[in-house]
């Protein structure tokens, strides 16, 4: 079933993927990432004025990684705002989605936790770094492949 969102972008040759609705009725959608940063300005201007979050999650071993955003339109008068959540699925072997920092400066700090946890390299994030672990540390922590060191020591002996 299509919401009102995908229809429009239907209706104007954007190409998307529904995924439903969830357990709220949001809306959500599958973006290529080579299409994310032209449809997130598209949304921009549609009145998708409010990045409420942005995550990752690592969908199985081995699989794919996704980074997930909800949007909000949040227009005066109108008592319940309009939502999307969007989902952007890339590999594992290079992670790579366009940054949406120069649409919604509130990805700042959100896909830096991201690339942080989940090794997803955001394009053209202007300060794209570690803001949790140290910036010597190895590897992804929120992977499921992910091998914990017995030890915090043995991290800084690399």
């Amino acid at each position: 079933m299509q919401g009102r969102l995908s229809s429009w972008l239907v209706k104007h040759g954007l190409i998307h993927r529904s995924l439903g609705f969830d357990y709220q009725g949001i809306e959500t959608l599958q973006i290529k990432s080579e299409d994310w940063h032209s449809i997130a300005v598209i949304l921009y201007v549609y009145g998708y004025n409010y990045l409420r979050s942005q995550c990752g999650y690592d969908v199985a071993p081995g699989g794919l990684l996704a980074s997930v955003y909800h949007l909000t339109r949040i227009e005066y008068g109108i008592d319940q705002p309009e939502e999307v959540c969007i989902k952007i699925f890339v590999g594992r072997k290079n992670p790579r989605i366009p940054s949406i920092f120069w649409v919604w400066k509130s990805a700042d700090f959100q896909e830096k936790e991201s690339y942080d946890m989940l090794g997803i390299s955001y394009d053209n994030h202007p300060r794209l770094r570690r803001i949790l672990m140290p910036e010597s540390w190895i590897g992804w922590p929120l992977r499921k492949d992910y091998i914990a060191p017995n030890f915090y020591e043995i991290q800084d002996a690399h």
